[in-house]
């Protein structure tokens, strides 16, 4: 192996490491990154002639996301850019009558609300707002817009009674302080928060001035419902005077839009959310989680009886938390859940029988293959959907009537003229336990299993989250570049079931999670076809945790490269943004009281045993896993002399995937790294 000169690399964009040579322009390079596209929030029109979709993509001179907005007509199969330009576009949202489309955008210099008139071809400005509005909502009549937005609390009293002498015209002094004394003050892609609660607010259809419904220093969040008869808006919010502190619960309480008056409707442990009301508003469906002190709990649809209080689960017996739903014509549901990997779609009887309709969902996470999707419904029960496979990112999908098409193809100008890595089923049984693992593995385009490659292993992040054979940016330009991608949905990912998820409760990162990738890299290595010489390990978040956890409980990888890792339990529970929740559902207590468990947890407690070279990577602005955590763990290896790279990603939150270039610069100083560790 090359030893290394000791260095700090700050990554520019993609200043810091060349981008390889291609052979050919026939597989998947990190300059296509630039020209992909897909479909997110598609919103079928409740007459179910129409669908408008977020078409988002990248720009490659302001190395940012492009939002657009596009129309597809379901009579004539015609699609037509609605808004395409300069600007940013999102929550596209039909009236109810199917004639108009609200949406937001910056395109008056602010986000700001607007309305497209779709016969005559107008857009209107509606809303000059201070602030960016959420879950926008069309009241059932058409003549009104529900939204969410934040209102500044103020100085404190503290500050109010701090006498500062005034500054002299054109002095030069230092910037003011920042005072922070709330609970909740810092937020990853946010720093440190200005004091404000979210507040419900509603708009006339036609533009005019604001109203603020709710009121209170509590947090009102959505999505929104309104009544059937357009007089009460339902929301979730937490108004418990340690509210601050509560992470997991949140109830539904209705305001009235004429007296403000607000009715409480769930008192459940836990979390209520995602109200919507029957047609004959005899009943209201909602998403419940319990309050359990554990880092996993299943979601649930649930039914209000508004009339006797009775509150029924519907989905109990299912095993999968529920993620989205809406109601069908008959007064069934469709939902949407993950299973083994996949989003799915089906219908929901009000006696919970389940009945598989779409498995296709996916395609809105670009980097790496989480799951990931989203879905509308129409009057007459047809389907919109983001429709991905391991070849493609999000296109726009439609399913009605049993059959299922695919109405565009976004990327075809692009990858369908490469070769892309191959996608594979994996199952083993882990060395731990024999516990079920199940995942996949990518080999290199033009594959020849009389071949020896070497092996990347991917580890997800969470850690209660899951892959699936979905499109990969990232992995497809490691398969690209020669390697066996092989990522695994191991002890305590998603879509398998409660009792799974919670096979890390108490224990992450462990012998046993790593145990299930190593077994992965045995069954690989049986196969044939991986070089055992030559294996490699990477991670970010949670799997940067448990990317820096194996390489103190082995030295089988030439080298790791480790993103946005956890190192010092200790510290960062006492650093980062998640603290609340974090301490109360993932560890037996606080840390000065269980020094001991936080300790064996983290990867710094196994540093003395590493020797395996490794690449840390993390932005400076991370609020999730503070780049002081990274420090920590290049520090204690520099003093090993252990081969290790620091790199900080200037400007960058947690998601340091976010803006194109640096996916790039994360993928390819990966890849150069990995080279110098070949054998």
């Amino acid at each position: 192996m090359n030893a290394l000169t000791p260095l700090i690399l700050t990554a520019a964009l993609l200043g810091g490491a060349s981008l390889p040579a291609q052979a050919d322009n026939k597989t998947f390079s990190s300059e296509d990154i630039f020209a992909l596209e897909y479909a997110s929030d598609p919103q079928i029109s409740p007459d179910g002639k129409h669908i408008v979709y977020v078409r988002r993509g990248y720009d490659i001179m302001k190395d940012n996301n492009k939002q657009s907005l596009w129309l597809y007509s379901l009579s004539s199969d015609e699609h037509t850019p609605l808004f395409a330009d300069q600007y940013s576009y999102a929550q596209p949202r039909w009236s109810p009558d199917s004639t108009r489309i609200a949406f937001t955008s910056n395109r008056s210099g602010s986000a700001q609300v607007h309305m497209h008139w779709l016969a005559q071809d107008k857009t209107a400005l509606l809303s000059q707002l201070p602030k960016p509005v959420r879950d926008l909502t069309w009241s059932p009549d058409g003549t009104q817009l529900a939204f969410t937005m934040t209102v500044p609390q103020g100085p404190s009293d503290f500050v109010k009674s701090v006498k500062l002498p005034k500054k002299p015209k054109g002095a030069d002094w230092s910037e003011p302080v920042t005072v922070i004394d709330k609970a909740r003050y810092q937020a990853d892609g946010q720093g440190f928060l200005t004091p404000s609660f979210r507040h419900v607010f509603v708009l006339p259809a036609e533009g005019g001035a604001p109203r603020q419904l709710t009121q209170g220093d509590y947090q009102h969040y959505g999505p929104l419902a309104w009544s059937p008869d357009a007089t009460q808006v339902v929301y979730a919010s937490d108004k418990h005077p340690d509210w601050e502190y509560r992470t997991t619960e949140l109830n539904l309480y209705g305001v009235d839009v004429g007296t403000y008056s607000t009715t409480q409707l769930t008192d459940l442990p836990g979390r209520e959310t995602h109200p919507q009301f029957s047609h004959d508003a005899q009943q209201l469906a909602f998403l419940s989680r319990g309050n359990a002190a554990v880092p996993y709990v299943n979601t649930e649809l649930s039914l209000l009886n508004l009339k006797s209080g009775a509150v029924k689960s519907l989905t109990s017996a299912l095993d999968r938390a529920v993620g989205h739903y809406q109601w069908a014509g008959k007064g069934d549901f469709v939902i949407q859940y993950d299973d083994r990997g996949q989003r799915k779609l089906a219908t929901l009887t009000r006696a919970g029988n389940i009945t598989e309709r779409v498995s296709s969902v996916a395609g809105t996470s670009i980097g790496r293959p989480y799951v990931s999707g989203e879905f509308s419904m129409a009057n007459n029960g047809a389907l919109a959907f983001t429709q991905g496979s391991a070849e493609r990112p999000a296109d726009l999908g439609y399913f009605h009537r049993n059959k299922q098409r695919t109405l565009t193809a976004l990327n075809e100008d692009l990858l369908g003229h490469k070769t892309l890595g191959q996608v594979h089923e994996l199952t083993v049984e882990s060395l731990f336990d024999g516990e079920p693992i199940h995942g996949w593995y990518i080999t290199p385009p033009d594959f020849d299993t009389t071949k020896q490659y070497p092996l990347l292993v991917e580890i997800h992040g969470g850690p209660h989250l899951a892959y699936g054979p979905s499109f990969s940016a990232e992995l497809q330009r490691y398969a690209a570049a020669g390697y066996v991608v092989v990522y695994m949905n191991y002890r305590g990912s998603t879509s398998y079931g409660k009792d799974f998820a919670l096979l890390l409760d108490g224990k992450y990162s462990s012998k046993e999670d790593f145990a299930d990738h190593n077994s992965a890299v045995d069954a690989l290595i049986a196969k044939g076809f991986i070089d055992k010489n030559n294996l490699f390990i990477a991670g970010g978040s949670a799997g940067g945790i448990a990317a820096a956890y194996a390489i103190g409980l082995s030295d089988r990888f030439n080298a790791a490269a480790i993103t946005k890792p956890v190192i010092n339990w200790v510290s960062k529970v006492l650093t980062a943004d998640s603290y609340l929740g974090q301490i109360r559902n993932q560890f037996p207590g606080m840390p000065w009281d269980n020094l001991s468990h936080y300790w064996q947890r983290s990867p710094l407690s196994l540093v003395g045993n590493v020797t395996t070279p490794a690449m840390i990577m993390t932005g400076e602005q991370d609020r999730r896993t503070p780049i002081s955590e990274s420090e920590q763990f290049y520090q204690a290896l520099k003093l090993q002399k252990v081969d290790t790279v620091l790199i900080r990603v200037p400007g960058s939150a947690h998601g340091i995937a976010g803006r194109p270039s640096r996916m790039i610069t994360k993928i390819e100083h990966t890849l150069a790294w990995f080279e110098r560790y070949r054998k």
